[in-house]
């Protein structure tokens, strides 16, 4: 049994390392058909392989590196094999050093010590600008030392060293701009989706909506432009620098994701209107463009990052209000608990006095027990009244039957107040928390108006509706005075009941349950009086309209 299990173990060692093995392989081999097709691709002012050097060592995780330098050191060999006659066999030797290692200290570096992938949905632009700068710079010094040790013709002018530093740096840079924060920025899609639901998501993305109906059109119209614009004229150069404007578009809807797409297709749309090769009209157009794209990257990366701050914010809000609106349901129902022991309190009070009468006419048959009864009634409607005004709004009843015919309405229309109710829209829809939230808000008004005792007639209108998918609320409390009947409005009756129905706070009280339901508050004058309107959301979305 012992023998069996070490052999398992043996034979399970054997397929791991055959597995890894192929993994390794199939990293070179994809990585030596990829980089021969960009070195196809490039030119000496739009070097598009060192994009791709940057984002494969970026990416790629540090056990398939070796894997990287083997296949990029096979796809020189074959240049070296049939280039040695030409160029020398020095170039030859020096020329199966693969590139790809060169660029591999610096992005270890960034890697372990500047991290370019920040998270998921951000970069760091300075890093990765910082980064491609470096690598450039090393691929232009091997450029320039691999043209210092070829062998040229005996006619050949004289090297202007200068001037192919320059342009190599242009065009490494060039094509680290046009291939790594593309490459980025797929990874990032890519790692929230599959590439089974990529299509899905293309299609419901706005950024890649504008690009195929609004950039890519606008692109392809500056290209026809310059292409088929006069030797003579400048509409060439023109259209090649006119192409930052897209990129500067994108950067501000969209961020640094906007700027990597528009930046990249920019570049593309540059080099389609080369008319030849080394001219100075698209090398001045590509200073401008990596300039604008550098810049652009960092104020894309600095606004995605105020965008995601602004959404956590928004986070953050939503969740303060949602334990606001909790503590306010959970109050409610503290409230409704009381009111409801309170009514078993009137009850148990009527039954101790209707005992008590009982035993103080066995007792005293000719006593006279209608003060005694009166007393009790009183006793009973104070507490009836005080358990209603707590917690009014019931299923049974509704927010209508509350509003018309409730606390509020009575207390007003016994004191003098003239008070009318109207109710328009869906309002059975609406979440009891909705319900209660009106009704504290009516409560609070009417309280804040009958304070300043100047209030002789209250108008509450009630309106529901539905936007964007949200169950919306306009309260309005028209607050008016009549001088001929404010004097006849019994305010030292009315004062201490309705005190009873609010938290006697006023309009801050009214802006702060507003504002925990996503709404706002406001006051303005009207004929005879003022007018508070209060607008609130449903938080808990019921049902459709």
């Amino acid at each position: 049994m012992k023998g069996r299990s070490i052999q398992r173990g043996l034979d399970m060692q054997k397929g791991t390392g055959v597995a890894s093995w192929l993994r390794q392989f199939a990293a070179a081999a994809t990585y030596l058909a990829i980089a021969s097709l960009f070195r196809e691709l490039s030119i000496s002012h739009w070097l598009i392989v060192c994009g791709l050097h940057v984002s494969v060592l970026l990416l790629t995780p540090y056990r398939y590196w070796a894997a990287l330098a083997v296949g990029d050191m096979v796809s020189l060999g074959y240049l070296s094999i049939t280039c040695a006659d030409q160029f020398g066999v020095t170039w030859a030797v020096f020329n199966l050093v693969p590139s790809l290692a060169l660029a591999m200290p610096v992005i270890y570096l960034f890697r372990e010590r500047w991290p370019i992938l920040v998270d998921r949905k951000t970069i760091h632009a300075g890093a990765l600008l910082a980064c491609a700068l470096l690598v450039s710079a090393i691929r232009t010094a091997d450029s320039l030392f691999m043209i210092s040790i070829t062998k040229l013709p005996e006619n050949y002018p004289p090297l202007h060293y200068g001037f192919l530093a320059s342009q190599w740096m242009l065009g490494n840079y060039m094509g680290a701009l046009t291939v790594a924060p593309f490459m980025l920025m797929l990874n990032q899609v890519l790692q929230e989706v599959s590439w089974r639901d990529l299509g899905a998501r293309f299609l419901k993305s706005r950024l890649a909506m504008e690009c195929v109906f609004l950039l890519v059109p606008t692109l392809a119209f500056l290209v026809g432009l310059g292409l088929n614009s006069s030797p003579t004229a400048n509409t060439r150069q023109l259209a090649q620098l006119a192409m930052f404007l897209p990129v500067v578009w994108l950067t501000m809807r969209y961020g640094w994701q906007g700027a990597t797409v528009g930046g990249t297709l920019a570049s593309l749309a540059v080099v389609a209107l080369m008319p030849k090769m080394f001219d100075p009209d698209t090398l001045s157009a590509q200073v401008f463009i990596a300039f604008i794209i550098s810049t652009m990257m960092l104020m894309g990366a600095r606004i995605g990052a105020l965008n995601q701050q602004a959404q956590q914010e928004r986070t953050d809000l939503r969740m303060a209000l949602a334990l606001a609106q909790r503590n306010m349901s959970q109050g409610e129902v503290q409230l409704r608990m009381t009111s409801q022991a309170l009514e078993q309190v009137r009850e148990t009070v009527h039954a101790v006095y209707n005992v008590m009468l009982g035993r103080l006419r066995h007792m005293t048959p000719v006593i006279d027990d209608r003060s005694y009864r009166r007393q009790a009634l009183v006793a009973q409607d104070q507490l009836y009244r005080l358990a209603d005004s707590l917690c009014p709004v019931t299923s049974e009843r509704g927010l209508p039957a509350v509003l018309r015919e409730g606390p509020i309405a009575r207390m007003l229309d016994e004191t003098g107040i003239a008070y009318w109710c109207d109710l328009r829209g869906p309002v059975s829809v609406l979440s009891a928390t909705i319900h209660l939230a009106i009704y504290r808000l009516v409560c609070e008004a009417v309280a804040d108006g009958c304070t300043r005792r100047d209030v002789s007639d209250i108008r509450v209108q009630v309106r529901c509706g539905r936007q964007n998918g949200r169950l919306w609320t306009m309260v309005r409390i028209n607050l008016r005075s009549r001088p001929d009947t404010v004097n006849e409005v019994r305010w030292d009756e009315l004062l201490p009941r309705v005190l009873r129905t609010a938290t006697g706070l006023g309009w801050p009280a009214i802006e702060d349950r507003a504002a925990t339901f996503e709404g706002r508050a406001r006051e303005h004058l009207i004929s005879s009086g003022r007018c508070i309107s209060v607008l609130l959301f449903d938080p808990e979305q019921p049902g459709s309209l």
